[in-house]
């Protein structure tokens, strides 16, 4: 498989070490180019290096791929460079979101709890000029509502003449773009429309957050770190419910590594700090997760919310069955001796293709799969847990699999601050707003020149 985010003739994302396969990307840093050492100039001149690639040269045009290679450490220290230099009323207010799925990885690396880790990132991050660290969790919540809602609407409008289902799931961007970019008709109709944790929380924070604090949306640099190098190119393409439609809800996306690469190099003096809400309360609140071994759980809270919904059936523990391997998963309900709800996990590419193939071919027997790019889930995100030759760390993938295992699991029913955004922020659960914000359309593959087929 090719690298991801090439470019037709070389690759504009390089990975990980200076070895011979692999080499760097070179950006002068803003001290560098204004010929200063500013505050930041050691940590920002930290090479920080790509992963390899989930997708192909289809995938990313070459304006995206140098887009994608400027979201870096020396983009963030330059806006926190910029606003130590410049007058008060030109400051830009840096907000950063943290994806659940990396802070295992801070509590596995550092030997903290995954609460004491989160308190350590999110004072190292405002120790260097950040002003508010928020948990994505909540963007979840929202995405894995309007995802059962979408299903159990599917479920009841399907037909032979125009099928609605299976649904596919599309919070993970790398298989999104595989599937806009190179699948196209017929697999994009069967994405789920609601949006990503990520693309909602660019919402959240530029939309609901910037006019709770009367900010221009175009004042806020919002940061997420995310266990994935996907998100960077995901970054690119969202859309942002605003008065202002030019302003982008993610700004920069670094991934767990290179945080984790800061605060390793970083000689700033930190004090914990507790992470922030989007609601302006002091209060700490306890750092919850989804029902899922790996990831955000679209599976186990969509099953568990249909069989209800459509057969009144409550569905304590979800039961999986490894099918082909353990990334491939069947999870079923029955009732006397017939399949009513059959529901699957793909993570990887190799069990996508399999998942694909069947679809094409009219042979496929599920209502619903949750589709992810990396095998293991987002855990084993690459951007995060990498050895130095850039393989998986299993002996710490293996520690965060139990940190993320022990924190704990909140339907996204039970939040009362979800259900007060749906009235404050999107005026009711059924509103226009709600359609806007929170779901979107996928395009077909264009004709990219040298385009090609992936090959497995």
């Amino acid at each position: 498989m090719k690298c991801e985010h090439c470019t037709r003739k070389e690759c504009s994302k390089k990975t990980k070490t200076d070895d011979q396969e692999n080499a760097s990307v070179d950006v002068p840093s803003p001290a560098q180019e204004n010929g200063e050492k500013g505050e930041f100039h050691k940590l920002a001149d930290a090479k920080i290096f790509l992963s390899d690639c989930l997708a192909c040269d289809s995938c990313v045009s070459a304006e995206e791929g140098i887009q994608v290679s400027q979201q870096n450490a020396k983009d963030f220290f330059q806006v926190l460079n910029l606003n130590k230099k410049c007058d008060a009323s030109e400051h830009r207010v840096l907000a950063v979101s943290l994806c659940p799925q990396s802070l295992p990885y801070f509590a596995a690396k550092f030997s903290l709890s995954v609460t004491d880790a989160s308190r350590r990132l999110c004072g190292f991050l405002k120790s260097l000029g950040v002003h508010y660290v928020f948990d994505t969790t909540i963007a979840a919540d929202f995405s894995i509502l309007e995802s059962q809602k979408e299903f159990v609407r599917r479920f009841r409008q399907h037909n032979e003449e125009e099928p609605a289902l299976p649904m596919l799931t599309s919070a993970c961007p790398g298989w999104v773009r595989y599937a806009e970019r190179v699948l196209g008709h017929p697999v994009t109709p069967h994405l789920c429309t609601a949006k990503s944790p990520q693309q909602i929380m660019g919402s959240l924070v530029k939309d609901y957050f910037a006019r709770r604090q009367n900010l221009s949306p175009d004042k806020i640099f919002h940061v997420i770190v995310a266990p994935c190098y996907d998100k960077k190119l995901e970054a690119l393409q969202e859309d942002v419910l605003t008065a202002s439609r030019g302003s982008r809800g993610t700004d920069c996306v670094l991934t767990s590594g290179e945080i984790a690469q800061m605060m390793e190099q970083s000689d700033v003096s930190v004090r914990e700090a507790a992470l922030d809400t989007l609601f302006g309360d002091m209060k700490e609140e306890e750092l919850r997760r989804h029902d899922g071994a790996g990831s955000d759980g679209y599976l186990a809270h969509i099953f568990r919310h249909a069989a209800k919904e459509l057969f009144n059936e409550d569905v304590g523990e979800v039961t999986y069955r490894a099918l082909r391997n353990k990334d491939f998963q069947e999870v079923t309900l029955e009732k006397s001796g017939e399949v009513l709800l059959r529901f699957a996990a793909a993570y990887g590419f190799r069990n996508i293709q399999n998942v694909i193939l069947k679809l094409k071919k009219g042979k496929f027997p599920y209502h619903f799969v949750e589709v992810l790019a990396c095998a293991g889930g987002c855990l084993n995100g690459r951007g995060q847990a990498r050895t130095a030759d850039g393989r998986t760390d299993k002996a710490l993938l293996q520690k965060m699999k139990g940190i993320y295992a022990d924190i704990p699991v909140q339907l996204p029913e039970a939040s009362t601050h979800v259900q007060e955004l749906y009235q404050e922020w999107l005026d009711g659960t059924d509103s226009p707003r709600v359609q806007e914000a929170l779901h979107t359309a996928y395009q077909g593959p264009g004709q990219p020149a040298d385009s090609r087929d992936i090959k497995w």
